[in-house]
């Protein structure tokens, strides 16, 4: 007589598995507060497309021996709600992209659209380091361009979050918290460093004017 796991898929073995070696493990659901930037507005009209990875990105690092605990940090619902209240305070309207932007595609009419993907993402613990503080070094790519998907400019840019172990009673408490500070980190360095770009400075200069100045 065969036993149930045996007559499962190999797939399914190995994903329940996985799922069992990790129900030890710790999991953090980054959540936090994102306040909006304090600036005047641009006078653009900036679509904003999500793919499926980035709204539900995740980070997870397998423990290396039974000493260590397993992570799985889930940033996804965060990432979309912290981008989405920076570029409503920066920019005078945003839209949402029914689809990605390319030739065809029956999307909103904008001024450009942004596009997001976490290149890395990493973290450290007290545990790992034997320094009292929790950290988390992100790193964006970001692709701005029109609605036919046409390259307008790119670039890579830095976020790091890091909390003091005195702040927090958990691990995942602590974990959580630096995530967010990576997050708004980010916000920060985009709102700072969007009108520095040599691409999206050569754009505007050359966008007709409608009475408003950049």
């Amino acid at each position: 007589m065969t036993s149930g796991l045996e007559r499962l898929p190999v797939v399914a073995v190995f994903a329940l598995v996985m799922l069992l070696a990790g129900c030890g493990g710790k999991q953090v659901l980054v959540e936090g507060q994102f306040p909006a930037p304090v600036m005047n507005k641009l006078p653009l009209t900036i679509g904003i497309w999500y793919d499926d990875e980035f709204a539900n990105h995740e980070f997870f690092d397998e423990a290396a021996g039974r000493a260590e605990s397993s992570w799985r940090v889930s940033t996804g619902q965060a990432q979309v709600e912290l981008w989405d209240t920076l570029l409503r305070g920066m920019f005078r309207e945003v839209v949402y992209m029914r689809g990605k932007p390319g030739p065809g595609q029956m999307n909103p009419v904008t001024d450009a659209v942004l596009m997001l993907a976490v290149e890395e993402l990493q973290y450290a613990i007290p545990a790992q380091t034997n320094v009292k503080v929790y950290e988390i070094w992100m790193r964006y790519r970001l692709d701005l361009v029109t609605t036919g998907g046409e390259p307008i400019a790119n670039w890579t840019m830095p976020a790091y979050g890091k909390t003091p172990t005195a702040f927090m009673q958990s691990d995942e408490g602590a974990v959580n918290l630096a995530a967010v500070m990576a997050l708004r980190d980010a916000g920060a360095h985009f709102a700072t460093s969007f009108l520095r770009i040599p691409d999206v400075q050569q754009w505007l200069a050359g966008l007709p004017r409608k009475g408003d100045v950049l």
